[in-house]
């Protein structure tokens, strides 16, 4: 928890509230020419979730030289392109993230399952922010970035889609 890291402001202009129809993700400027994103949101914001999400992009890697290919598990050739994105998430539950130790447990807990799925050429970074959630409620949220890679823009695309599915499901069936 960064004491420079900028603050997740939930109801921001422009924010849509998912929690109620998780199915207008598709519609999301961010998510309209990223349907792997936009399943992401679904299901991130869906029944069952312990998060929801306030606001998302993505971005392809304008200097993918700068891309390591051992942080992204993957080989040199395959480290050519990369693509980003990130998701601001806050808890359900207002004592869910209350103290900084909650969010870093839960995020802990989180990478020990992103681990035990082999899935190359990417990689997940979690990063706990505080959070304004209404005018008068300040917690703490979540931003995850993910980061692929691939030998075109294309795969690097596919391996996002495969990582946002993946990070999607863990988070959902996390407690």
């Amino acid at each position: 928890m960064g004491g420079e890291a900028p603050v997740i402001d939930a109801h921001w202009t422009g924010f849509v509230d998912l929690r109620q129809h998780p199915e207008l993700a598709r519609e999301l400027e961010e998510a309209v020419g990223f349907p792997a994103l936009a399943a992401a949101l679904e299901e991130l914001n869906g029944p069952g979730s312990p998060v929801w999400t306030s606001k998302c992009d993505t971005w392809p890697m304008a200097a993918p030289d700068r891309v390591d290919p051992d942080e992204l598990d993957a080989e040199p050739a395959s480290a050519t392109h990369a693509i980003s994105c990130y998701i601001d998430l806050l808890p359900v539950s207002d004592q869910q993230w209350s103290l900084p130790d909650l969010a870093a447990a839960w995020c802990k807990e989180l990478c020990a399952r992103l681990h035990s799925v082999s899935l190359r050429c990417c990689r997940a970074d979690l990063v706990i922010r505080r959070a304004c959630i209404a005018a008068d409620l300040n917690r703490l949220g979540v931003t995850a970035y993910l980061t692929a890679c691939g030998e075109s823009a294309a795969e690097a695309g596919r391996v996002l889609d495969e990582a946002l599915a993946v990070f999607a499901g863990v988070v959902k069936s996390q407690s």
